[in-house]
């Protein structure tokens, strides 16, 4: 059996707009799979509420300080997003950003100004995801999932990729598929949007606890690389080279 962990983006075909239209046979697919989204749920609920007492007891109240400090306004970041069924919920996020007016309607982009310096630290390092356990322990989210979107990137990517929207049957998760091939952030190209909705596609009609255990180690891997690396890439960042420093 092949590993979708280890496929690459260009090793497998993308999505047609033919399957995606075929939306009865995916919905069949999905409920044959109940005694799966049962344990998954329990799953969820014992992860998600263990994480939650060992980690996020003490993690949240100095991430609070240190946002309180570093910048003017609420530390989290409420946000309505669509879960499964196109139903909407209140996404909990750490604040990252000042406050501003387009928070709601425009993507964070690279070295966007309104991304305060531990805003970047939070973001690069998945921590601002974290309160997000929270929206899993209520049941709006799963651990494992396509990532749950804005209401205006969803119909802005429905209307670039006719049938979308099937991602919606399915709970969004923390993190997914196209989270560990690499694909984070904004969706600026329709090519991007079109492999993300490839690896969520892929991930639905693949969908099982082996893979979303693999998923959960990747990302795992990924956030503790993500921590490592930020420091020094932050201070070494405008330090001259060898070559420019010799006059």
């Amino acid at each position: 059996m092949i590993d979708p962990i280890s496929i690459s983006t260009s090793e497998v075909i993308r999505p047609t707009l033919t399957i995606v239209g075929r939306s009865v046979k995916l919905r069949d697919y999905v409920d044959k799979k109940r005694s799966y989204f049962i344990f998954k749920r329990v799953f969820d609920i014992v992860f998600s509420l263990g994480f939650i007492l060992c980690v996020l007891s003490w993690l949240l109240p100095l991430l609070a300080i240190l946002i309180k400090c570093s910048s003017r306004g609420p530390v989290f970041f409420l946000q309505r997003r669509i879960s499964r069924g196109g139903r909407s919920f209140t996404c909990y996020k750490l604040r990252t950003m000042v406050i501003n007016s387009e928070a709601d309607t425009q993507q964070a982009s690279e070295n966007d100004s309104r991304i305060t310096s531990l805003g970047s630290f939070l973001r690069k390092s998945n921590i601002d995801e974290f309160p997000q356990f929270f929206n899993v322990l209520k049941g709006d989210m799963s651990i494992v999932g396509p990532r749950p979107h804005m209401y205006s990137d969803c119909a802005k990517f429905a209307s670039i990729l006719p049938g979308y929207k099937f991602r919606n049957m399915v709970k969004p998760g923390l993190t997914g598929l196209a989270q560990v091939k690499g694909f984070h952030g904004p969706t600026s190209t329709r090519n991007s949007v079109l492999i993300r909705y490839h690896w969520d596609n892929y991930y639905i009609r693949n969908i099982g606890m082996i893979l979303d255990v693999k998923i959960i180690y990747k990302t795992t891997i990924q956030c503790l690389t993500a921590v490592i690396r930020f420091f020094p890439e932050r201070f070494l960042v405008n330090k001259p080279r060898l070559d420019d420093s010799l006059v």
